[in-house]
């Protein structure tokens, strides 16, 4: 009998928003659906995959896109004679896997054995190899998760960070250290929520290399089904932190994975997707502590690129 579990590394954040960096065990895949829009009582744009009630007064819209999300996975793999698990690091950045064996009927390859291996960009390795038990498939369950970005990595930016949305405006801090309405995760305690309206342009906060880019989802809730919905764009930094811009409007992101953005350019635009009450930015800076990827408080550049830590209900304005 064979039996594998696998968990799929997942990046969550929170703010009544939580979210995936569409990490799968696949790669791009080419994919049509039909969304429709319409406004409501409030004048506000609503996307939904089905006609409802406002039909007569939506528009229907025909997505076609490619799904760039990265390739991350820990794979059984049984040739003629051994079973391995491989783990495959597609991701631009250095990568950390964690193997725990659930059940195993291989002696080699035990119950309640850990496998941890940091990869390369681009590379595979064999974490666990046992001899193949003739005559049929041997049971074998475990579970991953991964974390992103180089264990060594430290936290060094030049100077405060760039607001992440136009300068001379200014928007509500939703949620910021401490307050944990929802940012109770060791990836999200210092994560920011900004009340940006849906629609509004993004500018990346710090030049980095963006690794990961979802744009293909339109719709939001509370919902749990909508826990791996949200639009995104993950940027590595030059001393291996990972900045995350989260909820991001469908189909708005403008740049594309192994691109270099600098500080200030226009990458999306702020939208209200996935596990999300309403339109809002989330940005968190991550960092992989070897077992896993915990948030790391920023500050944001004020008057004069004196830097400044972002504060609950606080207004912030881009300089």
């Amino acid at each position: 009998m064979r039996d594998v579990t696998r968990r799929a590394p997942v990046l969550r954040a929170t703010i009544l928003t939580v979210f995936a960096l569409a990490l799968t065990d696949q790669g791009g895949i080419a994919s049509a659906q039909t969304a429709y829009k319409y406004r409501d009582s409030n004048g506000q744009w609503v996307f939904t995959d089905q006609p409802g009630a406002a039909a007569t007064a939506s528009e229907s819209i025909h997505l076609t896109h490619e799904s760039a999300a990265l390739h991350i996975s820990v794979d059984r793999d049984d040739g003629a004679e051994s079973t391995q698990l491989i783990a495959v690091n597609d991701c631009l950045c250095a990568v950390t896997f964690q193997v725990s064996i659930v059940h195993s009927e291989f002696s080699d390859i035990p119950g309640g054995a850990d496998y941890r291996a940091t990869l390369e960009p681009g590379s595979r390795r064999t974490l666990a190899r046992a001899a193949r038990i003739s005559g049929r498939t041997a049971e074998l369950r475990y579970v991953w998760k991964a974390a992103l970005g180089s264990p060594d990595a430290v936290h060094n930016p030049q100077g405060p960070y760039r607001v992440p949305f136009g300068v001379g405006s200014t928007y509500l801090v939703t949620q910021a250290y401490p307050s944990a309405i929802t940012h109770v995760t060791p990836d999200s305690r210092y994560a920011v929520d900004i009340a940006l309206p849906d629609g509004t342009p993004v500018y990346s906060a710090r030049e980095g290399t963006v690794i990961n880019a979802r744009h293909d989802s339109f719709q939001s809730g509370m919902s749990p089904v909508m826990l791996d919905q949200a639009n995104m764009v993950a940027i590595l930094h030059d001393d291996g932190t990972i900045a995350i811009y989260a909820h991001l409007h469908w189909d708005s992101i403008q740049v594309h994975i192994g691109q270099h953005v600098v500080r200030g350019q226009y990458i999306a635009d702020s939208g209200n997707t996935g596990f999300s009450s309403g339109p809002h930015l989330h940005f968190a800076v991550i960092r992989n502590t070897g077992v896993e990827d915990v948030s790391i408080p920023v500050q944001f550049a004020g008057t004069g690129g004196v830097g400044h830590g972002p504060v609950d209900q606080m207004p912030l304005t881009a300089y």
